[in-house]
């Protein structure tokens, strides 16, 4: 018997090693060659390995990089709140009045926009709010405005509204798992009790589907911090973020020390963010049971 467990337990580890190894690699390896790269000094061509905290200091001082990671705190946070807001409708319609038998067209549709690359996407957004784009050209035509708009495009605005566009089907299929593994004889019985629609949503409803709506979140939140590629096609340089920072000073400015030092700040002020909104969450979720 102890035989058959420890052969079990050894075949067991030999399936787990392969796929572990292969995490530990592609991300523990790459993460720390950053946090390693963080604590050298660059001059150009020279790479000074001794261990310095020069980076972080120099981070801290200067307020350029505090404006960018304020800037992309708080595009990211604008773009979780109005991707979550939006998507939660359109998660309940399919879970709750579409039936059964389409509701796998509507998660094929929603999809769709996969299909494309995010670069091309990023560019059609680009027309859309263009200066003679889509958006001001139908309005200058129904005579709504006599000038085109310009605080769609080049700025926080057409940022946010890109990513809001781009991450919206990731914030969609969470909420409708959650949305979709709710007993549905609770909220007919919040009805015999009583209550309103209204108050069964939010006293049944909405609680019961906040992990779908805490894993939209943490999913649209992390990636658009590290988002470079918008703000660079349609932010203008009012609407750049500290990923364009890391991404200038890996490359143009040649100073991969310095880069790694703001990846790693991002990463921790991510980290701690996150980690205080689940636990508010959970808190908040205590509370109410």
């Amino acid at each position: 018997m102890a035989n058959d467990v420890s052969h079990n337990s050894r075949r067991g580890l030999l399936l787990v090693s392969p796929p572990f190894f292969t995490t530990l690699i592609l991300l523990a390896g790459p993460l720390g060659a950053i946090i390693l790269f963080s604590f050298w000094t660059q001059d150009y061509l020279t790479l000074n390995t001794d261990f310095t905290i020069k980076n972080y200091v120099e981070a801290a001082q200067d307020p350029i990089y505090g404006l960018l990671l304020g800037r992309s705190l708080l595009v990211a946070g604008a773009v979780t709140l109005l991707t979550v807001v939006t998507a939660f409708p359109v998660a309940y319609f399919i879970s709750f009045h579409v039936k059964p038998s389409r509701k796998s067209l509507w998660l094929f549709l929603i999809t769709i926009p996969f299909w494309t690359s995010y670069l091309i996407r990023v560019f059609l957004w680009k027309v859309v709010l263009g200066f003679n784009g889509v958006i001001n050209s139908g309005l200058i035509e129904l005579g709504v405005i006599d000038a085109p708009i310009t605080f769609i495009l080049y700025n926080l605005n057409a940022v946010i509204i890109t990513l809001a566009h781009a991450f919206a089907p990731f914030a969609i299929l969470p909420i409708f798992v959650a949305l979709e593994k709710i007993d549905r004889s609770l909220l007919e019985a919040s009805r015999d009790l009583g209550e309103t629609r209204v108050a069964t949503f939010f006293r049944v409803t909405l609680p019961l589907a906040m992990p779908g709506v805490v894993a939209a979140t943490l999913i649209v939140f992390i990636p658009v911090i590290g988002d470079y590629i918008t703000p660079r096609l349609v932010g203008g340089p009012g609407g750049l973020m500290i990923a364009n920072m890391i991404q200038t000073q890996f490359l143009k400015l040649n100073n991969a020390p310095m880069g790694a030092a703001l990846a790693v700040i991002s990463m921790v002020v991510v980290t701690a963010i996150t980690t205080l909104f689940v636990w508010l969450n959970r808190r908040f979720l205590k509370v109410r049971s």
